[in-house]
């Protein structure tokens, strides 16, 4: 039996893959600086890893493990958006509302900003000012986003991306590593952005980018809910 530690909160992390591992140690970085959270350790839809350890912290149960336990915060570390949302939409359908936003302490962030719940911010991620993060929103490490930009819910923007100023982009879209955005684009809901993409222009919503110009190449027909 653990003993909750003073001034903590407990959290749980959905997902065991690369990505989730990262924000386990993206966690321990924040509690380096200042105790904040006590990892209590993971949720995983696969049974065969329920009951094992990751990183020493053991695989709880599913994503049903929260209907006993609805104090608990929850990060969901799942980088695809259409994954990321049906989790979370499974864990409000539940009844649980509390899940963690988590800025890694060397991210540069803006004062004047809104970041909405359950939004991962990486190391190294660079911010300006008057944007905003809609909810369950990740930015991986070393990105940049600029003044006057609009990051709608469950968007990923990978590694090093860099998003100029007045941009939108659609919920759920996924921007791909060193993919940049030119100032005053905007992208549409559910689309993909290729790795290292130049979007000059603005981009349909439920496409595949790439390129550099960015340009369509097919329709996507995926959504988050399919």
């Amino acid at each position: 039996m653990t003993t909750h530690k003073p001034h903590t909160q407990r959290i749980v992390i959905v997902g065991t893959g690369g990505h989730a591992r990262e924000v386990h140690e993206l966690i321990e970085d924040i509690n380096a600086a200042a105790p904040t959270w006590e990892i209590m350790g993971w949720l995983d839809s696969n049974t065969a890893t329920h009951g094992t350890t990751v990183h020493d912290l053991p695989v709880l149960g599913d994503i049903d493990w929260l209907r006993a336990n609805p104090n608990v915060y929850v990060t969901v570390a799942i980088g695809a958006p259409p994954t990321r949302r049906r989790v979370v939409e499974s864990a409000r359908a539940l009844g649980h509302t509390r899940f963690a936003t988590l800025i890694h302490p060397t991210a540069l962030i803006g004062r004047r900003v809104e970041i909405g719940e359950g939004t991962v911010i990486c190391a190294g991620v660079i911010t300006s000012t008057d944007y905003r993060l809609g909810h369950h929103v990740l930015i991986n490490r070393m990105a940049t986003v600029a003044h006057d930009d609009d990051l709608h819910d469950f968007v990923t923007i990978a590694p090093s991306a860099v998003i100029s100023g007045n941009v939108t982009i659609g919920e759920g879209t996924d921007l791909g590593t060193n993919a940049t955005v030119n100032q005053g684009v905007e992208i549409g809901a559910w689309t993909i952005v290729g790795s290292g993409a130049v979007v000059t222009k603005s981009l349909p919503a439920n496409c595949t980018a790439v390129g550099a110009p960015a340009r369509p190449i097919k329709e996507r027909q995926v959504g988050w809910h399919l």
